[in-house]
């Protein structure tokens, strides 16, 4: 790739993110009532009595800080503040500690449980919060939270960390994520977003318990969760760290690539950083083994050999974030081309140019996928503004 075609392809990035995905949000999603909408379905309408999801609360806190930092304008300050203080007011438990999974449109608790992954989100939230604005009491938030989750999620017999637990911390019968996910006392998704979290964390707290975690964490990833035959990441495990379930999902695979890579940058420890590196480059070639000719990349493969085609709006974002690294921290430049092969797919197929922001996905027919939400639990900003600030930088 020339620098011109760099400088092009910087471009288009930038205005998908200032043009086409941050504006929908702060034209279509801010609730009069406070916070954010809960949901706008497949067809783009509406549900404003939805309820609002810790996920994709934390997640436009996280959305509308970087870009914040990156370009300082003030209306995503504003978005920032009302996500902000929406979450301290209501979504953090000031009883138990934590964060609920959901609340009723008006603000008050829905489902209370303890999810793990949606309390490693809001650190992630608050940290960049907190890079962006020097606000202290965010950071005092989050500092607590990465206390809850070592409290009450990290499994010192056995390493890792536990998933879910009720309200007051006790066992929960049920800790999947959704309906879609293994009913597993641990999986790959929750560790890659604690990681994530302490990453954020790390670069504005860098204190000593947080390091010490993040190098067990980086040492789970390496010695139990990635598969040292194939270079795939297992999904489901138990307790003892058996993996229950042989699922390949390329999507987290290329997402881990460069999320457990830019960990050990942040943590800045040289042995464990070579040892990340080697890893990372055979994670992201193992991830490529979905990834197709359009330059899109396949969802998953499951554990009979079928594949599910489907090209959800995330698994393509990570994959050209994922592309750009292996082209700058593994020396594979032509994956530069592949990244801006990928940005084509997602420009003909995802991006919805009326009424702005992504479609959740294209169907293994080509249509547009409708029946899942344009904005709502599971969808938020986060992986595609993600996607074009990381390009951005790299580029």
């Amino acid at each position: 790739m020339t620098q011109e075609q760099k400088t092009a392809l910087a471009s288009q990035l930038g205005e998908c993110l200032t043009h086409n995905i941050l504006p929908y949000w702060l034209d279509r999603m801010i609730d009069p009532a406070g916070g954010f909408y809960g949901r706008r379905d497949g067809f783009d309408t509406l549900d404003a009595k939805a309820p609002k999801g810790a996920i994709l609360n934390a997640r436009l806190l996280w959305t509308f800080s970087a870009a914040l930092r990156h370009t300082g304008n003030q209306r995503y300050r504003e978005a920032a503040d009302r996500a902000y203080d929406y979450i301290v007011r209501h979504f953090i438990d000031r009883e138990f500690g934590g964060v609920y999974w959901s609340l009723n449109p008006d603000g008050t608790p829905a489902d209370t449980k303890k999810q793990f992954y949606a309390i490693a989100f809001t650190i992630y939230g608050l940290a960049e919060y907190y890079r962006a604005t020097g606000r202290e009491e965010a950071l005092e938030e989050a500092i607590v939270l990465f206390d809850d989750i070592e409290r009450h999620s990290y499994d010192p017999e056995k390493g890792g960390y536990l998933e879910a637990a009720t309200r007051e911390w006790n066992p929960i019968d049920d800790m999947r994520l959704s309906d879609k996910d293994a009913n597993s006392c641990k999986t790959m998704n929750t560790h890659l977003h604690i990681l994530e979290a302490y990453t954020a964390l790390l670069r504005v707290w860098p204190f000593p318990t947080l390091v010490e975690a993040q190098k067990r964490l980086l040492d789970v990833f390496l010695t139990r969760i990635m598969d040292s035959s194939t270079g795939h990441l297992g999904l489901f495990f138990d307790r003892d760290w058996h993996m229950t379930d042989k699922t390949i999902s390329y999507g987290h695979d290329i997402e881990a690539s460069w999320l457990l890579l830019e960990a050990a940058e942040v943590l800045g420890d040289a042995e464990m950083y070579e040892r990340v590196l080697k890893a990372t480059r055979r994670i992201a070639d193992a991830a490529l083994q979905g990834y197709c000719f359009d330059g899109s990349m396949v969802y998953e493969r499951h554990a009979s050999g079928s594949y599910d085609n489907e090209k959800h709006w995330w698994v393509q974002a990570e994959t050209l974030v994922g592309l750009l690294w292996l082209a700058k921290y593994h020396g594979r430049p032509e994956a530069l081309d592949l990244a801006a092969l990928t940005w084509n797919y997602i420009s003909a197929n995802l991006i919805d140019r009326e009424a702005g922001e992504w479609y959740w996905s294209r169907l293994p027919d080509g249509t547009v996928n409708r029946r899942d939400d344009k904005a709502g639990f599971w969808k938020c900003p986060y992986h595609n503004s993600r996607m074009c600030l990381e390009a951005l930088s790299i580029l």
